[in-house]
């Protein structure tokens, strides 16, 4: 594509539909992103645009195709279609500006490695893989690890450590890449209830700090207390916005089909609507 060129989306139908413009502001921008496992598309003609300064979450049932979204955004898995910005800029010219934070499931930890060796991964960048790390950058992983409570655990071999304590190394990691970007896949995914607070606690301050936040996110009862801005998705885009006005039981209802319980729809959003 070239310079300053809009992406042209298909319509389910194939034929071209009119250029989507790109918020040159916003930290995360997808524009007709389509996956596809084999023949069934996992994620179909997605648009999505995730605000400034804000924590937004991604929601939606088993098997909608919120982690693959975010895998395809990254590039992590093949797009079948579909462009992808980063604060404007196509996704390949500011990786830079991204921190990585995938489901603790799809990490080895039984490889030999510590706990402040994975947190100075994330300083690579800046020196290269066969770079030395300098007594500054040093300090800086160990000051991320005290920032998410695991300095006492900086020569504990990763593997040793329990799943609430790999989560907060691995968000150790992501804040020493000093990004302006977190997208951060299921971080409460399987973490004990201390270990959630503290990821929500250093997430906020992300935000209070101007950063932008991203999260694959499962539990609906919590949307409300952790993030701004949501986004609904079953394989298609169902709704997104800010939480008070797209999280409301006609939204939450369209994209889990029936399968929540009207009560508990109700419970979740109170202002209900659509």
């Amino acid at each position: 594509m070239s310079p300053g060129q809009q992406p042209t989306i298909a319509t389910e139908n194939g034929r071209a539909a009119r250029p989507v413009a790109v918020p040159s502001g916003a930290p995360l921008a997808v524009r007709g992103l389509t996956v596809s496992y084999g023949e069934k598309p996992a994620v179909f003609s997605v648009d999505a645009t995730f605000p400034a300064e804000s924590m937004s979450a991604i929601i939606g049932p088993n098997g909608a195709g919120k982690s693959t979204l975010l895998k395809a955004s990254l590039g992590v898995i093949p797009r079948l279609s579909g462009d992808v910005y980063v604060f404007g800029q196509a996704i390949e010219k500011a990786r830079e500006r991204i921190a990585y934070v995938p489901q603790r499931a799809s990490v080895d930890w039984d490889f030999p490695t510590t706990v402040m060796d994975v947190v100075q991964m994330g300083l690579y960048r800046r020196v290269g893989l066969l770079g030395r790390l300098s007594g500054r950058m040093a300090a800086r992983a160990r000051d991320c690890l005290d920032r998410v409570g695991m300095a006492d655990f900086a020569h504990r071999q990763i593997g040793q450590l329990s799943g609430g304590q790999q989560q907060r190394v691995f968000l150790a990691r992501a804040l020493a890449q000093d990004a302006d970007l977190y997208l951060l896949d299921e971080p409460f995914a399987g973490v004990d209830a201390a270990t959630e607070r503290a990821i929500i606690d250093v997430l906020k301050t992300l935000k209070a700090e101007g950063k932008a936040v991203v999260a694959v996110h499962h539990d609906l009862s919590t949307v409300r207390d952790y993030f701004d801005h949501v986004f609904l998705i079953n394989v298609r885009r169902i709704a997104e916005g800010p939480v008070a006005t797209a999280f409301t039981t006609g939204n939450l209802q369209a994209t889990y089909g029936g399968r929540l319980a009207a009560t508990h729809l109700d419970e979740l959003s109170p202002t209900g609507g659509a």
